[in-house]
């Protein structure tokens, strides 16, 4: 009864992730958008009110005509609508997600005994401090480097030092599945942190100053602004890389190679050169930046450059893969390797493979689990070998038969 409860809390909370990361993503995309198409005004009245840039836009059956103002208008007349629930609520409903999968179930998706044999609490108190850590080195390298001379390239370049050596080490202690997800959890991590201790806090002061009343230093204001603007940029290279870290980890065929490490930090490298395309292509219409399009030849050439390196290897039939192969045979690796969740005394899922018709009924799924995603047994805790993988793809294409 408890598994069906928690698959249930992993369907709600997962929806509501993907939700408002929708409404997170959007938002960003949007601002970076309009902050790449507006407009120096040339209405003199624009220009009186400290509108630095505008534009034009139609939707829905009706006009928009969004203006931004350097530091805050001198007045504001309407509500001020704040853009950081969308934040809040992704990280929040993702790591009830993570809690809710990974760690109350640290034992079964964070541990790879293969890798590091170690207590479940522990492997649970490692991928937390993998969140904590990376906030704690970006946060650092930002606030040292970032507003140096070519401190934007400096922060990049260290960025992905780190990301690599992250990818790397999470690899390293984690089972492959769930050190892809942390990855792309801890960047998301760091990206909610920019909204509420940098952005947010940043923009409360800026806001409280301009409407006060009261004479400010506007110099001394513009530096919230600046420091905003530069964790907000950081926020949309991090978005690719992100989404692609949390939805490769249902493609086994990427979390279980030997190399897996660089295949992740290749693609998310290649995300987020592809959004650095995307950023720029904007302003390289009305003349703002460099011809972006070898961002994106880069990053699709990486893209493809993986996709070479994985192609699977032409199978060469042998004498031993043509046997015919007996349901005897299948429920031997069975017992061995599977009845300890799906058997007498545990039925995860509802599932059980101690019966001739539960193995019947479930064959697809057992071929498809088994042989072709190598999914389970999870983590391959009960050490199923590839012949055995092998003897099972075998007995369902010759039809599965459990007589």
């Amino acid at each position: 009864m408890e598994a069906y409860f928690l698959d249930w809390a992993n369907l709600l909370i997962r929806w509501v992730h993907v939700i408002t990361a929708i409404a997170w993503i959007g938002s960003s995309f949007y601002f970076v958008f309009l902050d790449n198409n507006l407009l120096k005004p040339q209405s003199p009245d624009l220009l009186e009110k400290g509108v630095d840039g505008a534009m034009w836009a139609v939707h829905g059956g009706g006009f928009y005509n969004p203006q931004k103002y350097m530091v805050a208008p001198k007045k504001i007349h309407t509500k001020l609508h704040w853009f950081y629930w969308e934040s809040y609520s992704t990280w929040l409903s993702g790591f009830a997600l993570f809690t809710v999968l990974y760690l109350w179930n640290a034992g079964t998706f964070l541990v790879d005994k293969s890798l590091m044999d170690w207590a479940p609490a522990t492997a649970g108190f490692a991928a937390l401090a993998f969140l904590v850590a990376f906030w704690f080195v970006y946060d650092t390298v930002c606030r040292v480097f970032g507003f140096r001379k070519n401190g934007e390239l400096i922060v990049a370049c260290l960025m992905i030092v780190v990301v690599a050596f992250a990818s790397w080490g999470a690899n390293q202690l984690f089972a492959g599945r769930a050190a892809f997800l942390l990855v792309g959890a801890m960047i998301a991590t760091a990206m909610s942190a920019n909204v509420f201790f940098w952005i947010i806090p940043g923009q409360r002061k800026v806001v409280a100053a301009m409407t006060s009343g009261e004479k400010y230093d506007a110099a001394a204001l513009a530096i919230h602004g600046k420091r905003g603007k530069q964790r907000s940029v950081h926020n949309t290279y991090f978005t690719l890389p992100v989404l692609f870290a949390m939805l490769s980890n249902h493609y086994s065929f990427l979390y279980t190679h030997e190399h897996r490490w660089v295949l992740l930090f290749v693609m998310m490298f290649a995300g987020a050169l592809i959004r650095q395309f995307f950023v720029q292509r904007h302003g390289y219409h009305l003349g703002r930046a460099k011809n972006p399009w070898p961002f994106a030849a880069v990053g699709v050439v990486l893209i493809l450059g993986v996709i070479v390196a994985l192609r699977p290897a032409p199978v060469v039939a042998s004498a031993a893969s043509a046997a015919p192969v007996s349901f005897a045979q299948v429920k031997t690796v069975l017992e061995q390797r599977c009845y300890m969740c799906h058997g007498e005394a545990a039925q995860m899922k509802g599932i059980r493979f101690d019966q001739a018709d539960g193995v019947r009924t479930h064959a697809q799924g057992i071929y498809q689990q088994v042989v072709v995603s190598k999914q389970m047994p999870m983590n391959n805790a009960t050490g199923i070998t590839d012949d055995e993988r092998a003897l099972i793809g075998r007995w369902f294409q010759a039809g599965a038969k459990v007589d």
